[in-house]
């Protein structure tokens, strides 16, 4: 499951102003009316504040403005409204360890409190929004956008969750000494 940043802060919906259902033109015509009431030229005072709502209405007006990052947008919103604060633990994909288990396929995993992982394939990534490809020594993650987000991964034997963040051009290097733990094959 995934995650939009702006869960931690305000929705692009409510940076525009405008309901989640909104349409095109709604969006549109709310993200002409706040950028003119932002634009940091047009403001004297409050330079800083100004200017870093001015990227936000931006930033909103990017993803809301596109229908495909739109979508994963809208499904990160659904994911963590659903999810709202269950893990136990929240860390970067780039703590996470690479096991290739196919031609194409990759596993990335993470090792929980009991001894067992928390892990997720690249199919199932994929289906997420995110892009993984091979780069020398490394696995390159992507999102669709340039967002931050996160996905939600259980543990395989307990009740245990974690939030794996992932940027939008992350590296996952791969580790010699899993090989010689047994982790890797």
């Amino acid at each position: 499951m995934l995650l939009g940043e702006t869960s931690l802060l305000e929705t692009y919906y409510e940076i525009l102003s405008v309901k989640e259902d909104a349409s095109y033109d709604q969006i549109r015509n709310s993200y002409r009316s706040a950028i003119l009431h932002s634009h940091p030229d047009k403001l004297s005072s409050s330079r800083c504040s100004s200017d870093e709502t001015f990227l936000k209405i931006q930033k909103a007006w990017q993803v809301l403005s596109d229908a495909e990052l739109r979508v994963v947008y809208d499904n990160d919103l659904r994911s963590s409204r659903q999810d709202g604060g269950t893990t136990a633990d929240e860390i970067s994909i780039e703590d996470m360890s690479v096991e290739i288990t196919g031609e194409e396929d990759v596993e990335i995993f993470y090792q929980c409190r009991c001894g067992d992982y928390f892990c997720v394939d690249s199919s199932e990534l994929e289906t997420m929004g995110f892009e993984l490809l091979r780069d020398g020594g490394c696995v390159r993650v992507r999102r669709l956008g340039a967002s931050l987000a996160s996905v939600v991964l259980p543990c395989g034997s307990c009740s245990l969750k974690t939030r794996v963040w992932v940027d939008s051009d992350m590296k996952i290097p791969f580790q010699d000494d899993l090989d010689n733990l047994g982790i890797l094959s």
